[in-house]
């Protein structure tokens, strides 16, 4: 069970969005909506198998030093600290 306590001089939005923070990262949302509708059992096992795919496909990418990364996944340059330009 997930339990939010609203901290002194904290908006009611903001603990919401804390809330719903939490029951992402705990798969809530995705368990309510894997018992809405009925999934035949080789259904299950397909996707479950996509999704251990995906994983495993996931993590080699990210191990692999040789491999190129997308542009919008590289390290950015930090900010310049110099004097304005003119």
């Amino acid at each position: 069970m997930i339990k939010v306590q609203v901290r002194s001089n904290e908006s009611l939005e903001a603990a919401l969005r804390r809330f719903k923070r939490q029951c992402n990262y705990s798969g809530i949302f995705r368990l309510v909506k894997a018992h809405t509708w009925h999934e035949k059992r080789s259904d299950k096992r397909r996707r479950e198998r996509r999704e251990r795919l995906r994983t495993i496909q996931k993590s080699t990418r990210k191990n692999d030093p040789n491999a190129v990364r997308p542009k919008h996944l590289a390290r950015r340059r930090p900010a310049r600290t110099g004097p304005p330009r003119s």
